[in-house]
């Protein structure tokens, strides 16, 4: 009966009612349906086909008891089968389905560790455009020939994405650029492969009712756009860059106007290394908890305080340094794709985080119900945004080191809840979506660097939730003892926070 169900949609999808009424949509929207279109529409289907025969064939007829060992063994090679043909998909049109697939690889908590190990490899091994068509985009958009504006291209890019590639240039006067240019196809492609990712959700929807992806797809649909124009990137740097001008220790590249389009963007080169290179911490005698600590200030500030988050920090796009002052500096790069949280979001989200510090269910309850979580769900949402199982929630998170057993159960445990964490990204608020990506990225980072221990981290997050709940307080309040009295209690749950942390380090260096 499956069989028949997943043989008749893609036959149905290759040979004509499905393709002709996508055709036409696509004609109507006035979008480009070509032979490439229906090419790579055709090998995205085919893929669909060969995921879903995988997991029918050989798994679900098999008849085995769910909670056995041979079915949990078995389960686990068809998601690795099925993650390498979606791999090979990505690999094949590259473009949006690279950007997609590094995005599943992020969700390191939320999906199978098979899909998310086997998609990483994108992050670091996008495929390369020729250096003769990146010459091509540069000359089109700046309307010269390279040579014209450069003394030299270093032919060998120095970072490779999905969108775009980054070569090392240098002008006529000697200065040294970092030069992102797009890859010429992913202009062209990127509206019919968004609607081909639409269409075959569906499908998988209908054939896999359990799991519901539509959320991957609005969210492809809402920022590919925006990581596709690079002038909107570099403002996004420029904005960055200015919230946090107080900031010594962070650098994000300037951007060269007069030589940036939509499609190149002409920046300060900075040298560094990857935020996961150990090598070159270890060679540069940098230290891994200095690392750890400034991210998370860094992006509890842009989460809690300032509402405009770096939403892509895979170690890609984070350098490390050290300062003349002997300090680790901070390198921001790829500011293509930013959240810009609502106020009311922002505190839902702050009221939501210091809930779980304080283990306080009915304050987890309300404010994930505020987030769109509702009933007792809540409680998953709570280790989807944390990482962390309930027990160690429950006896508190700042108290309980993350080991890297419990790294494994939380894989383990929530690659058997995928059904009801499908539900939970179909129905949270859409801002969550980049954040729950955000926290994940980061998480990944600090287990790299082997500094999970975050007390440092957890002290820094519990301030920026206290300030931005009591900032917002403030701004409501009438009179100006109603003022005086917000700003009381904010110092006074600070100096708590700042007490209570202390304890915590005492307690952790003394053993007591």
């Amino acid at each position: 009966m499956f069989p028949k169900r997943i043989q008749s949609i893609v036959k149905y999808t290759l040979i004509g009612g499905a393709l002709g009424s996508t055709a036409f949509s696509l004609q109507r929207n006035q979008f480009e349906w070509n032979s490439i279109g229906i090419v790579r529409f055709s090998r995205a289907a085919l893929t669909v086909f060969k995921i879903g025969s995988i997991y029918q064939y050989d798994l679900y007829s098999k008849g085995l008891d769910k909670k056995s060992v041979e079915y949990k063994e078995l389960k686990s090679i068809c998601h690795k089968r099925s993650a390498e043909k979606l791999l090979d998909l990505c690999c094949a049109n590259r473009g949006v389905y690279i950007k997609v697939g590094q995005h599943i690889a992020a969700l390191d908590y939320l999906l199978p560790q098979e899909y998310v190990q086997t998609m990483k490899v994108l992050h670091s091994q996008a495929p390369t455009t020729n250096v003769k068509d990146i010459y091509k985009v540069i000359k089109e958009d700046l309307k010269k020939d390279v040579s014209e504006i450069f003394q030299s291209i270093d032919p060998e890019p120095l970072g490779i994405a999905s969108l775009a590639q980054v070569h090392k240039a240098t002008l006529k006067d000697g200065t040294v650029l970092a030069i992102k240019v797009q890859h010429p196809y992913v202009q062209g492609n990127s509206k019919v492969d968004m609607k081909t990712m639409e269409y075959l959700v569906k499908i998988m929807s209908w054939v896999f009712p359990e799991f519901k992806f539509q959320w991957l797809v609005d969210e492809s649909k809402e920022n590919i756009p925006q990581e596709l124009d690079f002038v909107q990137e570099g403002k996004n740097a420029e904005k960055i860059s200015k919230i946090f001008e107080y900031v010594d220790w962070l650098k994000v590249p300037k951007v060269r106007w007069e030589l940036t389009t939509s499609r190149v963007l002409s920046m300060e080169f900075v040298e560094g290394g990857q935020v996961n290179d150990l090598n070159y911490i270890t060679q540069h005698q940098i230290d891994p908890y200095e690392i750890s600590i400034k991210l998370g200030q860094l992006y509890s500030k842009m989460i809690f305080i300032h509402g405009f988050v770096h939403s892509d920090p895979h170690p890609g796009n984070i350098l490390v340094r050290k300062s003349e002052k002997g300090h680790c500096d901070i390198v921001l790069l790829d500011h293509g794709l930013y959240a810009t949280l609502k106020d009311e979001f922002r505190i839902n989200y702050a009221n939501l985080w210091l809930s779980i510090l304080d283990r306080d269910r009915k304050g987890m309850r309300q404010y994930s119900k505020n987030l769109g979580i509702e009933g007792d769900i809540y409680g998953l949402f709570a280790c989807m945004v944390t990482g962390r199982t309930w027990e160690t929630i429950m006896k508190g998170m700042d108290r309980q080191t993350f080991t890297k057993g419990e790294k494994a159960f939380v894989q383990q445990h929530f690659t058997g809840l995928l059904p009801q964490i499908s539900s939970v990204l179909e129905n949270v608020n859409r801002q969550m979506l980049l954040i729950l990506k955000t926290n994940d990225l980061m998480r990944g980072i600090e287990h790299t660097l082997r500094t999970s221990t975050r007390m440092g981290a957890f002290k820094v997050m519990s301030q920026c939730c206290v300030q931005s709940i009591y900032d917002h307080r403030y701004g409501k309040s009438d009179s100006r003892l109603e003022k005086v009295k917000v700003m009381l209690a904010e110092y006074w749950c600070l100096f708590k926070i700042g007490v209570y942390y202390t304890f915590l380090n005492l307690k952790h260096f003394t053993g007591i």
